[in-house]
This record gives C-alpha cells, structure tokens and sequence, in this order.
C-alpha cells in the first residue's frame, strides 16, 4: 500500500487540532499523491527545490514559504513578480510538491523547531520553562563573549550580531527561534523572568536592541544575541526530517541544509 501526501501531512501535524486559515499548504500535487521520495528543508530557496528534484524527491517539506511572504495569497506585490512566476513554472514542469509545515509545527508540543535549536545547542538539560514562544535556562555563569564564542561553534556559525555588553556574566537566558526577537516577546521574557541574555533567531532591529541599550545606560546590563532566522529554525527541521525517516523507513527521506542568505563585507 502506497504511503500518500496527505499521510505524511497526518503524521507531521500529530494529534494539533485543526488551526482555522493555516498557512500550512500542499502545492503541486494532491493529497492522494503517492510519495516516492523526501526531502526536507528549512526554506524552499530554488537550489533547494532542484536539489530536491536531482535526488529523486517527488515532495519537499519545509517551513517557510517558497514566496517571499508569510501568506502569499495576500501579497499582491508579488502576483506578477517574475522570480516568484518562474519558481512556479520550475515546480510545476518538475513535478516536485511543496509542504509548509510551519502552524503545526509550532503547535506541537514540544515544538520540534525549539527543541532542535535546544539539542544543537547541548542546552536541553538547562531548561527551566518552556513557554509558547521561548525556553528560558539557566547555564553554568560564563562571560557574555564566552557565550557568544559556544553558540558560534555549537551552530557552525560564521557570524551572529550582539547587542548589549561583550564583558558581563550571564547565566539565565530566554532563546527565541525564528522572528520571535521582537519587543512584544523579548521585552516581557527580560523582565518577567529576570534574563541576562536572550538569544533569537531575528526581530526588528529599533525594538528589543534599542531597549537592550537603554537599559545598558541605565545601569542595568542586558545582552541580546541574534544568530539569524533560518540559523535558529534549520536545526528544528533536521528534527523533523529524522522523525520522517524513522517513520517510513521503507521511503528515502533527505535533509538539505540551506547557505546563509548574508554575506559579511
């Protein structure tokens, strides 16, 4: 009995209840679709996509959106934008279907995007709260710059931005994956849970680094690291793409890592 679309959607949206508008949608394809092979990724960039197709892979789960917006359908700057056309006509001509598995995937519990970040980062022993939206830790008290060198490492990463104070000690800290940085999250997670640091994926830069800076010249000494959107949520779906393989065994299931969208000049 042939393994179809919608049985690998079943597995991946686990036991959430529906979510009413979700962004999580098949594209090419059909949920009756038989699947012969894969890959998963964690941004459909078109290297991506024809990696996904040199390797066989007739559906690629990811967990952002192939076009720029976080709901397409309501972008109308994009509606006649000629790389978004051209991406399209690739995936149709190539038979590939896409997967965003983004609401459910953050609605599972426990998220596999922040335990992923969590386990890459050796820090699932050091969780004192998981929160919808962020864990807070505790770890062993370290410089700031000490934590800074441990995360680069940890993450293979090339750079990361740090607002706030390189010399002073941290030991508790909120981390939140993705676009989750904002002031509406981090703000509230500095106050209400008495943070040194927060690490996040990315947020507006005039929101929680102005307030971390404010509070550095009052005399208070917070730090904020920001390592990147796709740094902070890639290492989620490598969750997911073992979780598939353990699951269907019977089908080739690869992950692709995606490049760093910046480049540091």
């Amino acid at each position: 009995m042939s393994i179809t679309m919608q049985d690998v959607i079943a597995e991946l949206r686990g036991t959430v209840p529906p979510i009413a508008d979700t962004a999580d949608t098949l594209e090419g394809g059909t949920p009756e679709t038989p699947v012969t092979g894969i890959a998963v990724a964690f941004m459909p960039t078109q290297a991506v996509i024809e990696q996904a197709v040199a390797l066989g892979a007739n559906l690629l789960v990811v967990h952002e959106s192939p076009y720029y917006n976080h709901r397409p359908e309501h972008a109308a700057h994009l509606a006649n934008d000629p790389v978004c056309q051209a991406k399209r006509d690739f995936l149709r001509q190539s038979g590939l279907a896409i997967y965003r598995h983004h609401d459910y995937c953050h609605r599972l519990q426990p998220d596999p995007i922040m335990t992923g970040l969590l386990q890459s980062l050796g820090w699932e022993a050091h969780v004192e709260a998981m929160l919808p939206t962020a864990a807070v830790l505790r770890v062993p008290a370290m410089r700031v710059s000490e934590l800074v060198a441990y995360v680069k490492a940890k993450l293979s990463l090339p750079y990361v931005r740090l607002a706030g104070t390189p010399d002073v000690r941290c030991e508790r800290i909120g981390v939140l994956v993705g676009y989750r940085g904002g002031g509406a999250n981090a703000i509230p997670l500095f106050r209400e849970h008495e943070l040194d640091l927060i690490v996040a994926g990315e947020g507006p830069e005039w929101e929680t680094p102005e307030y971390v800076r404010d509070a550095a010249s009052q005399g208070s000494p917070k730090s904020l690291l920001a390592i990147g959107h796709a740094e902070s949520e890639e290492p989620g779906m490598r969750v997911v793409a073992a979780q598939l393989r353990d699951r269907y065994s019977e089908l080739p299931v690869h992950f692709i890592p995606g490049q760093p969208v910046f480049r540091v000049l």
